[in-house]
C-alpha cells in the first residue's frame, strides 16, 4: 500500500473525525469567543456525520434550515445590502480592535472594564476580520446559487432534490 493511499485511508477514518471533534470543541469556545463558532460547530457535526449517526440526525435539519435561511437571506435585494453591511460593521469592530482603542473605566455586574478592550490582542481583531470574509463568501456563494444559479430554479429546498454539491 503507498505512503498517499495509506495517509488518505487515515484520513478517512481517524483524521476526519479529529477534525470533527476539534472543530466542534473550538466552535462551542466561539460561541463566546470572537470567531464563526456556529460555522465551526456546524462544520465539526458535518465530519462527524460521515462515522456517527446521531450526527448525520442532528445535520440533516440543519442543512434544510441553512438552505432554507439562505434563500430567505437572499430573495431581496435590501437583505443582501444589509447581510453585506452587517459583514462590514464586524469588519469595522475588527479594526477597532486592532488600532488598540482606549475605553472609559466602568463596572458591570462586579466586573471592571477599561482602559483597555476586553480580548485586547490582535488575535480577536483578525478573528472578527475572517468571520467577516466567510459572511461575504457564503452571502456571495447564496446569492450566485440561489439568484442565478441552477438552485434558483428548483421549486423544492428537500436535500435529495438539491444535489450532491452542497
Amino acid at each position: 500500500m503507498a505512503r498517499g493511499s495509506r495517509l488518505l485511508s487515515w484520513f478517512d477514518r481517524t483524521g476526519s473525525e479529529l477534525l470533527g471533534w476539534t472543530l466542534v470543541v473550538l466552535g462551542l469556545f466561539m460561541l463566546v469567543l470572537p470567531g464563526p463558532g456556529l460555522l465551526g460547530l456546524v462544520g465539526g457535526i458535518a465530519l462527524l456525520a460521515r462515522h456517527y449517526h446521531w450526527a448525520r440526525r442532528i445535520l440533516d435539519p440543519l442543512h434544510e434550515k441553512a438552505i432554507e435561511a439562505a434563500r430567505y437571506g437572499v430573495a431581496t435585494w435590501p437583505r443582501i445590502v444589509l447581510s453585506a453591511l452587517g459583514a462590514a460593521c464586524i469588519f469595522a469592530v475588527g479594526v477597532v480592535w486592532w488600532v488598540d482603542v482606549r475605553i472609559p473605566r466602568f463596572e458591570l455586574l462586579g466586573l471592571d472594564f477599561g482602559p483597555d478592550l476586553p480580548a485586547d490582542t490582535p488575535a480577536t481583531a483578525i478573528a472578527m476580520w475572517g468571520s467577516a470574509a466567510i459572511a461575504w463568501f457564503l452571502l456571495g456563494y447564496s446569492v450566485w446559487k440561489y439568484r442565478y444559479g441552477p438552485a434558483s430554479r428548483m421549486p423544492s429546498t428537500s436535500r435529495s432534490n438539491e444535489g450532491a454539491t452542497d
